[in-house]
């Protein structure tokens, strides 16, 4: 806002900023998963719930999954038919998937498994073979979420094969 012969920059408070209070709520889950695994007995029913209520999510997580491909299809398909030049958006579009693969290449075959080699001194090609589900849900989707719960999955596949 300006005053007369100054200019003030407002800072928002806490309060003023939109949005969710991710912090909050992962604060809440903690001090609730605490609370109720010290119930002992008492709780398990309750953690039972939100156990049954995790998979129930994941189930239609993965059924929003196979579905959402189809629809960024005909998005993609109706855009390209109102396209004018279609040459320019295929010559374009094939630089831009060629530089983010080629960028993908090197960060995730050469650099990423060059850092967990260097900090564990283990093969990091029979890790990432164990990933290979969570990456091609990720590569089909494009969507973090949707692949959150193969991730999960593997994850503790390879956390138990590990110990």
């Amino acid at each position: 806002t300006t005053a007369g012969n100054g200019t003030f920059e407002k800072i928002p408070v806490g309060t003023e900023i939109e949005g969710m209070n991710i912090l909050g709520l992962v604060l809440f889950a903690l001090i609730l998963g605490v609370a109720l695994k010290k119930l002992g007995p008492e709780g398990v029913d309750l953690i039972r719930f939100f156990n049954s209520f995790n998979e129930a999510t994941m189930v239609i997580v993965s059924w929003i999954m196979w579905y959402v491909p189809i629809g960024i299809m005909f998005l993609v398909a109706s855009k390209i038919v109102e396209m004018d030049d279609i040459v320019l958006l295929v010559t374009s579009l094939g630089k831009y998937i060629f530089a983010s693969v080629l960028g993908h290449i090197i960060h995730g075959g050469l650099i990423l498994p060059l850092i967990y080699f260097g900090f564990t001194r283990k093969n990091p090609f029979s890790f990432l073979a164990g990933l290979i589900t969570p990456f091609a849900t990720a590569f089909a989707t494009c969507s973090s979420s949707a692949t959150l719960p193969s991730m999960i999955k593997c994850s503790e596949e390879i956390g138990r094969a590990h110990v």
